[in-house]
């Protein structure tokens, strides 16, 4: 596959939306300190997952916002991924409707189709796989799409080059990898999902979930199924940025995410060798393992130290 030219556009770091169920205190002070401290570009905000955790966020919501954009951040707010209930479709609709002046991000497309004609973003667990789809989502206003982590770097590569709207791909985090009408952290606890209790909040960074000899599988968020390892493109940002990508994504967890960004943003900015960097990332995440497999096209779980091509 031919690799296209790079561009010459300085790269960006977005922190997507919390798709776990912190304590509204917790998340709050955490958007707090990545206003003030981390050297991020763009913060993405709202409930992704679950539209009962959104009643917790709400009242902080404003003030959140206030505090990222006085400090220069851009702000993007975060859609439903499942929409399902008359009342989450109501919710939507009144998001698409309510947002002014900000950014929406749609990660499902009853949403994407309540925004058709204004500027607004695509997140990941919206399938964008092929000039086609991407020229019709920008044709209907959408001016950014976070790619789906399943993509190699090359297609993603070619999807930049189209020009037809910024690229993101997922470059730090569990990574999303499906949708269920069903919860299964409710279920794990014999709990339905309608009085599910919010046990997933027993579980900051997602619920383990192992094979049946006891090895590491996947993880489980709420209605969403989640890598169990964490996508580390640290190591590879030199060859994204030369293949001309260049916005990538932190995915938000219970570690010193400000540190994390800052090893991305050096390490983008040349003050940091991405070997280096990735050996301090597993520093602040002892207990994680880390996975490149899908930028390389390779299994997803595999991490690979050659280099992009």
């Amino acid at each position: 596959m031919t690799v296209p030219k790079p561009v010459s556009v300085p790269a960006r770091l977005t922190l997507g939306p919390v798709l776990y169920n912190w304590p509204a205190d917790a998340w709050r002070d955490f958007h707090f300190r990545i206003a003030d401290e981390a050297p991020v570009d763009t913060v993405h905000v709202g409930e992704v997952i679950c539209w009962k955790r959104q009643s917790f966020i709400a009242p902080h919501l404003p003030q959140v916002i206030e505090r990222l954009r006085a400090a220069g951040k851009e702000v993007v707010l975060s859609s439903l991924a499942l929409v399902m209930s008359p009342k989450e479709r109501e919710a939507m609709q009144a998001l698409a409707a309510g947002a002014g002046d900000a950014m929406i991000e749609a990660n499902d497309l009853a949403i994407a189709g309540a925004l058709a004609g204004r500027p607004h973003m695509i997140g990941p667990t919206v399938n964008v796989y092929n000039e086609g789809t991407l020229s019709f989502l920008a044709g209907r206003g959408a001016r950014r799409v976070c790619l789906p982590a399943e993509l190699p770097a090359a297609a993603a590569a070619l999807l930049a080059a189209q020009g037809l709207a910024e690229i993101e791909i997922q470059a730090f985090g569990r990574l999303p990898l499906a949708l269920s009408a069903r919860c299964y952290h409710a279920r794990s606890h014999n709990l339905h999902k309608d009085g599910c209790q919010y046990v997933c909040a027993d579980d900051p960074d997602g619920m383990d979930v192992d094979t049946m000899d006891g090895r590491p599988f996947l993880s489980v968020n709420g209605t969403t199924t989640m890598s169990s390892r964490h996508v580390d493109l640290l190591g590879d940002l030199a060859d994204l940025r030369r293949m001309g990508l260049t916005r990538f994504r932190l995915w938000p967890h219970s570690c010193d995410m400000v540190a994390v960004a800052r090893l991305f943003r050096d390490t983008l900015d040349g003050a940091l060798d991405g070997t280096e960097a990735s050996a301090r990332l597993a520093d602040l995440l002892p207990e994680a393992d880390f996975a490149n497999g899908y930028a390389h096209g390779r299994e997803g779980h595999a991490f690979v130290q050659e280099a992009l091509g």
